[in-house]
């Protein structure tokens, strides 16, 4: 059996005061760790850290990108504020709209806040790359990837990680292989590949 392909993924941090070091950023150490229990592959990752500006997070978003992610993750910047700015600068450097992450995103959220719907995250694809936005705290970051679980482990509310492993195959990204315990990600059957043995029932 072939290894993990080995998969690129850009986390972005986007706050003014994490940026120039008011406060410590929490979400970069969220995206890490969380991604590093859900996924087998091997990981690289490129982070930035950077303040709510929309030109700079747009080329950003192009440079990471370009250095050949097949995944990038933003978190913060999502909101109704003026200087809540990152879905403009994402779609802003869009080939095209997955408007259902971000339906899901907030399906999740207004479990918890009735101001979920104040949310503009969005996610697009660009060249072989699909880009999203996350809340910025790190509890909203695992709740809106993983999904919601019932006390005995059964889902509630998917997560949308589990779609994302098959919309990196769409648009010819390599394999994500996920840990089902941490999220279940779904392919149709034609799409999947055999279990390898940790991973088997």
């Amino acid at each position: 059996m072939t290894p993990p392909e080995a998969v690129r993924i850009g986390i972005v941090s986007v706050s003014d005061r994490a940026s120039s070091g008011v406060y410590e950023d929490k979400g970069l150490p969220a995206l890490k760790d969380w991604l590093g229990r859900a996924l087998i592959n091997p990981l690289t990752f490129e982070s930035r850290l950077i303040p709510d500006e929309q030109a700079t997070i747009s080329a950003s978003l192009i440079e990471l990108v370009a250095a050949g992610c097949d995944l990038v993750l933003t978190t913060g910047g999502t909101g109704p504020a003026p200087r809540d700015v990152t879905p403009d600068a994402t779609l802003a450097v869009a080939h095209r709209e997955m408007p259902g992450f971000g339906e899901q995103m907030r399906q999740i959220s207004l479990r918890f806040v009735p101001t979920a719907i104040l949310s503009r995250q969005c996610a697009v694809i660009r060249d072989k790359c699909l880009i999203l936005n996350l809340p910025g705290q790190p509890k909203s970051i695992q709740e809106t990837l993983e999904g919601l679980k019932a006390e005995d482990g059964a889902t509630v509310v998917s997560g949308i990680f589990a779609a994302i492993p098959y919309c990196i195959d769409l648009i010819g990204g390599p394999y994500l292989e996920n840990r089902d315990d941490v999220c279940k990600a779904f392919r149709t059957k034609n799409a999947q590949r055999p279990l390898r043995p940790q991973d088997a029932p």
